[in-house]
């Protein structure tokens, strides 16, 4: 069973990993068609270079389904998978379950496809046709069968119901799960247990419901942010947490960060894991918390502070990335334990011991 579910998660990254320039290209693209008054139009006399590149955002990610299916389809099987994942998506498409549809189906594909090309027998020369026409055309229509007839009305009415739920919150339930979805989807700083919630909000910001994705971007950049903050107030209060090594590395994760880049963090959490992680966290909560009982989404799924002037409401944005990453810096404060001189230098006092080559002859 972990097996399989490792082999799962390997498929599913794969296609995230192709899936991701589509993604940020179409938001970006969204975004900045937004902010010059543009909307998505579906006309050719209606088009100008606004409405032109928010439509073309739109049309995007309209595309995702058909890409994270078509992509799964083809981590499993190769090219013949490719084709019939595509259609998958699309079918997930035509039937209103958007992302998770995408999903299911890129496995089904996936899995059928790879199952013809192992068992399938067919003459000698028929096998030239095996991964252009036999494989994609035979998993398609299973596959669409599959999809139509047997999980199209339960995806549909499971992505209603999870789209009802998030948008039917009360106050009180958006802090909280803001602060959840905030703390998880940066816990391991870019890593398979952040991306779980990521991946979520990926998939609802499909629907149009972009608050979760807020959280996302925003909670992102905390870690990086948070620790940096940590770092000058420690200078001011005169109580050293870090050592050189870490400090250094300070001044790469902060611009990183910046860039929704988290992973910068890693190297200075390792060295005091469950005080970082639990500081950490508990900003990105706060920072998820803020932005969604206030309602702020992003349109955008990645890219740091350079979105957050297409985010719905950018003051809250900016309030809630701050607040949380101040929250970090005190707590990383409070928690961490001081580091003395010694210690403060170890990263610069070691010296290669020197060789002593007086004694070497040659013959």
């Amino acid at each position: 069973m972990k097996r399989i579910g490792q082999e799962a998660k390997k498929h599913l990254l794969t296609a995230i990993s192709y899936m991701l320039p589509l993604v940020v290209a179409s938001g970006l693209l969204m975004a900045i068609g937004n902010l010059m008054g543009g909307q998505n139009v579906t006309a050719l006399n209606e088009i100008n270079f606004a409405n032109a590149l928010t439509t073309l955002g739109v049309l995007g990610f309209g595309l995702l389904p058909a890409f994270i299916a078509g992509y799964i389809a083809y981590s499993i099987a190769d090219r013949p998978g490719i084709a019939p994942g595509f259609l998958m998506g699309e079918i997930a498409s035509f039937l209103g379950s958007g992302f998770l549809g995408g999903i299911i189906g890129g496995f089904i594909a996936g899995y059928i496809a790879l199952v013809i090309i192992k068992y399938a027998k067919v003459p000698k020369w028929a096998e030239a046709l095996m991964p252009m026409l036999i494989v994609p055309t035979l998993t398609a229509g299973l596959g669409a069968l599959i999809m139509f007839f047997a999980l199209g009305e339960p995806l549909v009415l499971f992505t209603k119901w999870l789209n009802g739920v998030i948008t039917g919150l009360d106050q009180t339930q958006k802090v909280l799960y803001g602060f959840i979805i905030g703390a998880v989807g940066c816990i391991d700083y870019g890593g398979a247990i952040s991306k779980v919630p990521n991946l979520i909000c990926d998939g609802l910001l499909l629907d149009g419901i972009t608050e979760p994705e807020g959280i996302k971007v925003l909670a992102a950049m905390v870690p990086p942010i948070g620790i940096t903050l940590a770092w000058v107030l420690s200078k001011a209060v005169n109580k050293r947490i870090f050592n050189r090594q870490e400090e250094d590395n300070i001044k790469v994760a902060f611009p990183m960060g910046l860039c929704m880049i988290s992973e910068g963090v890693i190297p200075i959490a390792m060295n005091d894991i469950l005080r970082t992680v639990f500081a950490t966290a508990i900003g990105c909560g706060v920072t998820g918390a803020i932005s969604f009982s206030f309602g702020n989404g992003s349109p955008v799924p990645s890219g740091g502070i350079f979105v957050i002037p297409a985010m719905s409401k950018p003051l809250i944005a900016v309030l809630a990335l701050l607040t949380g990453s101040l929250v970090t810096a005190v707590l990383l404060l409070i928690v961490k334990k001081p580091v003395f001189d010694e210690e403060f230098d170890t990263f610069i006092d070691d010296v290669e011991e020197e060789v002593d080559l007086s004694d070497l002859t040659f013959s």
